[in-house]
């Protein structure tokens, strides 16, 4: 591939970073958790997944991966209310938990999965994302972070736009004339 595709703007975070990125984050959470037993993580469908697989190749320590699927009621996230589409197999309670997210930023959607995931009693409840966006405060730890970027729409190692782009090795800005179309 000789050029970005049409849609893209410009590459944000290469992949080599990314994955070089992805390999602190595991031996962080390894070394974090290497006297806890078996941790489970909690990948968040669809955007976290390519995250989440490569992470997990990385870990060092024993591990349960599960997934779980919200989705927000209106047009946008920023707007709905969140709800759960796809539910975690199994209880949490005891377990040591860690939320595994593409991206904060509104924060409403960690917000929601942090708060209804404590309440089920976890041993612990952290978090990992691979991007942030500064738009505000959060009211909910970001406890492993890969990247902060800028306040633009991002598509790439999971993230799309309208189920495109989903699939590329690193993360690109969106040109704003296709998502404002």
């Amino acid at each position: 591939m000789n050029g970005l595709h049409p849609d893209l703007a410009r590459i944000l975070v290469p992949e080599e970073t990314i994955q070089a990125h992805v390999k602190v984050l595991a031996h962080q959470i390894s070394l974090d958790y290497a006297d806890k037993g078996t941790i489970y993580l909690v990948g968040v469908l669809r955007g976290a997944f390519i995250f989440l697989a490569d992470l997990v190749r990385y870990l060092t320590i024993p591990h349960v991966v599960d997934f779980m699927s919200v989705s927000s009621y209106g047009k946008s996230t920023e707007s709905g209310v969140v709800r759960i589409v796809l539910d975690l197999r199994e209880p949490i309670e005891g377990q040591h938990v860690i939320i595994v997210e593409d991206i904060v930023d509104s924060g409403k959607t960690l917000s929601y999965l942090y708060t209804m995931l404590k309440s089920r009693n976890p041993a612990s409840l952290r978090t990992c994302t691979l991007v942030q966006k500064p738009k505000r405060p959060l009211d909910v730890p970001v406890d492993y972070l890969g990247f902060k970027i800028p306040d633009v729409w991002v598509v790439g190692y999971g993230l799309d736009y309208a189920d495109k782009h989903r699939t590329l090795p690193y993360i690109a800005e969106l040109k704003p004339s296709v998502y404002t179309r």
